[in-house]
């Protein structure tokens, strides 16, 4: 096959998912049939293509095929393009994604038939396989970073499939808060990529082994922050140790997402990123005791784990976990291909029990109440027996680690905030806003201030826009006022890094336009909301998008483009922005990350307590409170 044709075939394989969920979008509800169709016909399609390119592929001698699709956005030092790449990793993800979507599209047209939200699972599941597609064909970070949010986002909204009830919401705002830390971490290792290489590096470029070997030898320190970065992310998106607890939470949705999902697609994702990256820290041995370190410990934890589970879903959660432990040991042990074997056997293993696992319980259930025999105890191993019953009760609190995650990561922001109690409207309009209109006029007089200044001052100021993103994730009362402290804080990141070098002023233009757009748009649909529904605040869930579906869907736009979701120019600006800041400057940089995982927190927390739950007007049925 020609090289030109096989480049446009790797240009379909993004658009097919990306046709397949437009219409989705547009079928009616109530046209089951249709959607159905749609959805198993754009997944099959994408089996069938992959299946005769992989062929033609190997036939013509596997090389790799890297495609410069068009550049979005290019600066002085800076270029934001679109890269895809195609190698024998993406063929394994490629055919293992299309072949179980597939099976799962078919699987629920029957298993979900006449749900409410028919329409909004199907919509749902083309839009994880569009983000899926993004990610393995990714050939730069820009490009895998747009799918990476894709998929996190359609993981929020799969496990709040069932949106009317209490523990399927705050689970998937639970998860959606650690997936928000795995974002970051991609960022800022894309932040540190351009101080390393100048440029916008291909991950074509990294299977230049002269290359990066020479850059690592220069710049060691900045190439194991790369690695380091990448691998808490893998870690993330994988549920490896210590984020290991989400994966269960996650089980709240339907079975056919959970089978796709967390059971072979979505939870191999981490392994994909080490795979795409896999020339860059190979060279990094220090890196790979640690990465086999973490799979080590997942194994063990999440195998014991497993064994006292009493729900199967999370059983085959936590099996699931412990083999992609395993696979990060082979990694680290430089095994790819066996890694490659390993994901593909472990993804069809965990689908296909998910999808059987409701027809298992039903098996069993007489069984496990009618033939039930306790085990009996032997006499003199109390040594042992108090060993055991520790193990035991620690694998039933699941090693307490989602207690610590929340005690430690998220608790202290929330203290913090409670404490800031200063922070209110009087305050943000006589005190914050005159303080920003002086930074801003200090800005346009920068070349008159001394070095010194220019290294604390950008900080102070960042300083102050995650006070009051944190002050925004605890308010309670006034959503008004907690909405309009996110927008605030991007206005307060943009001016602490105009201070630097080569940030103009269209560079803050392209980065709040968006921001300033979907603020508005947030603020109108809470301002309609509000008039009507006079008892309005963040105490609880109010389920309003059973009676105010549209304003839903404009709200969670707005959410999207004020987190940086890649709808508006705010992910472009936030990339910019970051590109921006020096390699030694490291508390600001780590000044706004903070401030950009919380205001993504803050804002579904918005979403989810005004939209989703158990709807708080009475003649509305009440939900059970779990799946």
């Amino acid at each position: 096959m020609p090289k030109v044709m096989m480049e446009i075939i790797v240009s379909l394989f993004v658009l097919i998912p990306l046709t397949g969920f437009l219409l989705s979008i547009c079928v009616p509800r109530k046209k089951e049939a249709l959607l159905s169709w749609v959805a198993f016909s754009t997944a099959g399609l994408q089996l069938v293509l992959a299946f005769l390119f992989i062929i033609s592929w190997i036939a013509s001698g596997y090389e790799g095929i890297n495609i410069k699709e068009f550049v979005v956005y290019q600066t002085t030092g800076y270029e934001f393009f679109i890269d895809l790449y195609f190698d024998f990793v993406t063929a394994v993800y490629l055919f293992v994604g299309s072949f179980l979507t597939f099976l799962i599209t078919i699987y629920s047209r029957y298993y979900l038939h006449r749900e409410s939200g028919y329409k909004r699972f199907f919509n749902t599941i083309l839009f994880f396989f569009l983000g899926y597609n993004i990610i393995i064909f990714s050939g730069n970070f820009e490009t895998l970073f747009i799918g990476w949010e894709v998929l996190g986002i359609s993981s929020f909204l799969l496990i709040a499939y069932y949106r009317d009830r209490y523990l399927p919401v705050r689970n998937a705002f639970k998860v959606f808060s650690i997936y928000r830390l795995g974002d970051i971490c991609i960022i800022l290792a894309m932040w540190m990529s351009h101080h390393l290489w100048h440029h916008n590096v291909t991950f074509l470029e990294l299977n230049n082994s002269v290359l990066v070997n020479a850059e690592l030898q220069d710049h060691f320190s900045m190439g194991f922050f790369i690695s380091l970065m990448i691998l808490i992310a893998a870690c993330v998106k994988s549920a490896q140790f210590p984020f290991s607890s989400w994966l269960p939470r996650a089980m709240e949705g339907p079975t056919p997402s959970s089978a796709i999902f967390y059971g072979s697609l979505s939870v191999h994702i981490g392994v994909f990123v080490l795979l795409r990256t896999f020339p860059f820290w190979e060279p990094q041995y220090e890196f790979r005791w640690i990465l086999a370190g973490i799979g080590f410990v997942t194994s063990i934890l999440s195998t014991l784990t497993s064994r006292v589970q009493s729900s199967v879903k999370s059983q085959i959660a936590y099996s699931s976990i412990s083999q992609i432990g395993l696979i990060f040991i082979e990694l680290a042990l430089g095994f790819e291909v066996l890694a490659l074997i390993h994901f593909a056997g472990n993804a069809f293993l965990r689908s296909y029990q998910l999808l059987v696992s409701p027809s298992v319980v039903t098996y069993l259930i007489r069984e496990q109440f009618y033939k039930f025999t306790p085990r009996p105890r032997p006499k003199g191993r109390i040594v042992f027996d108090v060993l055991t019953n520790s193990i035991y009760v620690l694998c039933v609190k699941e090693w307490n680690l989602e207690t610590y995650m929340f005690r430690y990561l998220w608790n202290p922001f929330k203290r913090m905030g409670r404490a800031m109690k200063f922070i209110n409207k009087k305050t943000l309009i006589v005190v914050f806003i005159p303080i920003y209109f002086v930074a801003f006029l200090l800005f346009l007089n920068t070349p008159s201030f001394s070095t010194e200044t220019l290294d604390y001052f950008p900080i102070f100021i960042a300083l102050i826009g995650l006070l009051l993103v944190i002050r925004s994730f605890v308010e309670r009362q006034n959503i008004q006022f907690s909405w309009l402290l996110v927008a605030f804080n991007h206005f307060w990141i943009a001016l602490a890094v105009s201070f630097n070098e080569h940030f103009s002023i269209s560079h803050i233009i392209i980065y709040l336009s968006g921001v300033v757009v979907s603020a508005a748009i947030g603020s109108a649909v809470l301002y309609k909301i509000k008039k009507v529904e006079k008892n309005l605040d963040l105490n609880g869930f109010y389920g309003h998008v059973y009676e105010y579906r549209n304003s839903a869907f404009f709200f969670l736009i707005a959410c999207l483009g004020l987190a940086g979701f890649p709808i508006t120019t705010t992910f472009l600006g936030e990339d910019l922005i970051l590109s921006h800041i020096h390699a030694n400057q490291v508390a600001l940089v780590l000044l706004i990350s903070i401030s950009l995982i919380i205001d993504g927190l803050a804002l579904i927390r918005i979403y989810s307590r005004v939209f989703l739950g158990p709807h708080v007007k009475t003649y509305h049925e009440v939900a059970q409170r779990s799946s």
